[in-house]
């Protein structure tokens, strides 16, 4: 008896002992094989020297089906891990609807809020039905919010790659947030006018999210032809030159100014068409056609230099955009899709950090990119599919082709480049030519720098309704949301040298989910397997047990 009552107290010692230690040398172990649960180095930099508390409303609670509950999981062992790394993160987890309002009402609260809720189909036992879901959180600094989407998905992906794609992007979604919420801005983009650029209004959205993280002021060149080289300097004083679909012929001097501009390591995001037309001109013109035809941008030699050749064809492409269409009149007008070529969703072959877990960018009426060869570093971030033919402009295009069917045999031009990243050091387009004025720095080779060209405009385009501004890439219509707004801000993070958040977005996570079509199938097979097999092996142990006893009797 005294032995046992030892060997209890010693087991207690030991316990209490671990548990001290325990204590003071805190630690946590990721056995994870893909390091789920090991927070990127840039993480934590970014909230290793914060002392005031940030605190996280996450809304990813309540009754959803079983994969989204994995997102809750994941989101809470992240944020312990934060948690972990600082004390001062501290997060609670919230059912909006709990409380027992209205369920519209909350939802069209978020919505008002900038936090759009999502519907779900989901598929749980061979039954459809529709779960409401909130997947947003909002964290707290000081006196500043911001919002985070912990939903991120892709037309077409099935729950359990929503899911999967959601948690790959945590870590960025978090630590983006953070990142906005602690440091100020440090660098500063040049929106730049003058040359029939897209109006205010309508890169209202994309402008907004950038303020976030950088400065943005307008800048023109019209100044440049009484004063080059102080137009220079003063664009030299930001970090970003952002060209959103001009219309307007460059003159000489202001190519030079932009060329030099680039030779002194400036950074460069061209969303440009060298072929004019509008989707709006097929709606407004009575016969519901509209001429395409070559736009003179005086920018030929300037990109040719660069090592890029912006065509004037357009792409039509199968794997495309709906285009949406009013039938009816009055109370029973009714929005449709209909099939439309040439706007091409672009995807990417690669897994380069500005596109990787992106959505497809939507574009209208989009010119194809040939490559060249010199010293410059080329990667396509954006191309067609490979069922693409060019159309030669002048063209009149017509809204009756959807009534048409497409003859896929013609579709045989294959992927065409609609978005390349440019990287190195530069030969300036006025090398051995005559420069339009002399500057007192001017530079034949640049500075290693990079430069993204698109080839189209629209991509940077929102769309309105009666409340304003719609969010860039979403279409009111038909409720899909496009990769554009993603992609034009990785595009910048990336230009501006802003790797570190874009670092963690090409973590790799794999959840493993059950088969939920095999479970349905396998149902009844598998609960009564779980019913019965317990009885059987607490049979044999109660079989087991009493031949022991029985022997051990018998023999005493």
């Amino acid at each position: 008896m005294t032995k046992n009552i030892k060997s209890i107290f010693g087991i207690l010692l030991v316990l209490i002992v671990v548990n001290v230690i325990a204590t003071i040398y805190f630690n946590r172990y990721d056995l994870t094989q893909n390091k789920r649960y090991t927070l990127s180095q840039p993480s934590k930099e970014i909230i290793e020297k914060v002392k005031d508390p940030i605190i996280i409303d996450v809304f990813l609670k309540g009754d959803f089906p079983s994969e989204f509950k994995r997102l809750q999981n994941e989101t809470r062992y992240l944020l312990e891990e934060f948690s972990a790394y600082n004390s001062e993160i501290k997060f609670n987890f919230i059912n909006p609807l709990e409380e027992g309002i209205d369920a519209q009402t909350i939802a069209n609260n978020f919505y008002k809020a900038g936090m759009t809720p999502e519907t779900l189909n989901v598929n749980e036992n061979g039954k459809i039905s529709e779960s409401l879901l909130f997947p947003w959180a909002v964290a707290y600094y000081d006196d500043k919010s911001v919002q985070v989407n912990l939903l991120k998905k892709k037309i077409g992906d099935s729950n359990e790659q929503i899911v999967n794609t959601s948690v790959e992007n945590l870590e960025y979604a978090f630590a983006d947030a953070f990142s906005r919420l602690i440091y100020g801005k440090d660098k500063k983009i040049a929106i730049m006018r003058g040359n029939g650029e897209l109006p205010e209004k309508n890169i209202v959205d994309f402008v907004k999210t950038l303020r976030d993280y950088y400065y943005i002021a307008p800048f023109t060149l019209d100044s440049v032809e009484g004063n080059p080289q102080k137009t220079l300097r003063q664009l030299e004083q930001y970090d970003l030159v952002l060209e959103a679909k001009p219309t307007q012929k460059y003159s000489e001097k202001e190519k030079l100014v932009l060329d030099q501009y680039l030779m002194q390591g400036g950074k460069m995001l061209w969303l440009i068409e060298n072929s004019a037309i509008e989707k709006d001109s097929l709606f407004t013109n009575d016969d519901n056609a509209a001429l395409a035809y070559p736009r003179d941008l005086n920018l030929n030699d300037f990109f040719f230099k660069y090592g890029i050749r912006i065509n004037t064809s357009l792409v039509n492409d199968i794997i495309s955009a709906p285009i949406i269409l009013a039938q009816g009149s009055g109370n029973e007008t009714q929005f449709n899709p209909f099939p439309w070529y040439y706007s091409p969703l672009a995807v990417s072959d690669n897994s380069h950090t500005i596109i990787k877990n992106t959505e497809a960018v939507k574009f209208d009426f989009a010119n194809n990119i040939d490559t060249l060869n010199n010293n410059i570093k080329k990667t396509i971030l954006l191309h067609s599919s490979p069922k693409t033919k060019l159309d030669a402009t002048p063209l009149l295009v017509n809204l009756d082709i959807i009534n048409k069917k497409p003859i896929e045999e013609s579709y045989n031009a294959g992927k065409q480049n609609l978005g390349v990243l440019l990287e190195g050091e530069f030969t300036s387009v006025y090398k051995n030519r005559i420069s339009p004025f002399s500057l007192d720095k001017y530079k034949e080779k640049g500075e290693n720098t990079k430069m993204l060209v698109i080839s189209d405009g629209d991509v940077i385009k929102n769309e309105f309704n009666r409340d304003g501004p719609v969010a860039l890439g979403h279409d009111r219509f038909t409720g899909a949301t496009y990769g554009n707004k993603e992609f034009l801000l990785n595009a910048v993070n990336y230009l501006l040298d802003d790797t570190g958040l874009l670092a963690i977005r090409a973590k790799d996570i794999k959840l493993a989910f059950l088969d939920t079509k095999k479970v349905a199938q396998e149902r009844t097979s598998w609960q009564l397997f779980t019913i019965i097999l317990p009885l059987v092996v607490l049979g044999i142990f109660a079989f087991g047990f009493n031949t022991y006893r029985k022997k051990k009797y018998i023999k005493n």
